[in-house]
């Protein structure tokens, strides 16, 4: 779950860069034809800086997480617990068939473990303090397995592109908003007014927590993808076992913007749950048990 709140922050925040230069350099001006809208000029404007968004975040996405996270990554293990670290996430990537990741371990009182990367051959997976000390080795590799299964199934990869292709729409339809009203309610015949790049920001910000709801939909159906997959490396009672854990667990949280990169996801209610990156863990253990 850490993987995809860092992204999302580094795409949003590249997403905001990317527009305020688009209206510095007065991209906008050249999206009006005869004084109505060029749709294939500003859907092509679009899928550019949607698409570099996410994968500009995509690349990124790694080195964040060890900057934001302070990650230590174990070049050569220093004691049992780092070889035993090792030689696990070695053994798996050799199971599901994936380049050997870099793995590393970050201080958190928290049980939590994630694995980002820009392709299934160049990923991190690291595990935190707290997953080490309150979880038994087992779990914890039931757990190592569940992100593994993540980079095995190119989770970011499609999690970019799908982002990618909200961002583009972001894009695209704030800016025919702003048009719609500047034509109609300033009346401005040719051109931006204020109005267009006031409502084109209003609109931008509306669309983007609408269609973060995609994204997180699409998160919270991967997990369950990726437990099967800890599952298929480990068992289903094993697996199980860890969501278990983690439920009992306590521990100082996670901060807000790395929330959604952890395996356990956190607790909301209402509409919330729309905005909720993974699914609730009951419903999560109820599906390995299920499938036993």
């Amino acid at each position: 779950m850490l993987r995809i709140a860092l992204f999302l922050a580094t795409n949003v925040a590249i997403m905001v860069v990317l527009s305020i230069v688009c209206s510095i350099l007065g991209v906008d001006r050249y999206l009006d034809a005869s004084g109505g809208i060029n749709f294939a000029s500003l859907l092509l404007m679009s899928a550019i800086f949607g698409m570099s968004g996410s994968l500009i975040s995509l690349a990124l996405s790694k080195t964040m997480a060890k900057r934001g996270m302070g990650v230590k990554v174990i070049e050569q293990p220093q004691n049992p617990t780092e070889r035993w670290l090792f030689e696990t996430v070695r053994r798996q990537a050799e199971a599901t068939g994936v380049g050997m990741p870099e793995v590393g371990i970050f201080n958190s009182e928290a049980p939590n473990a994630f694995a980002t990367g820009m392709n299934r051959d160049n990923a991190l997976v690291a595990v935190s303090t707290g997953l080490l000390q309150s979880m038994r080795k087992e779990e914890v590799e039931a757990v190592l397995g569940h992100e593994m299964a993540h980079v095995a199934n190119g989770d970011m990869v499609t999690l970019a592109l799908i982002q990618g292709v909200v961002n583009t729409f972001v894009f695209f339809l704030s800016r025919v908003i702003g048009v719609l009203v500047d034509r109609a309610v300033f009346k401005v015949e040719r051109g931006h007014g204020p109005g267009f790049f006031i409502t084109v920001i209003i609109a931008q910000i509306v669309l983007g927590i609408l269609a973060s709801i995609i994204v997180m939909w699409f998160s919270r159906r991967r997990e369950f993808r990726a437990d099967a997959g800890g599952a298929k490396l480990t068992s289903a009672a094993q697996m199980a076992g860890a969501l278990k854990a983690l439920k009992r667990a306590s521990g100082e949280p996670l901060p807000d913007e790395m929330a959604a990169f952890g395996i356990s996801g956190g607790k909301m209610g209402g509409l919330s749950k729309l905005f909720m990156t993974h699914p609730p863990l009951d419903a999560r253990i109820a599906a390995l048990e299920s499938a036993r």
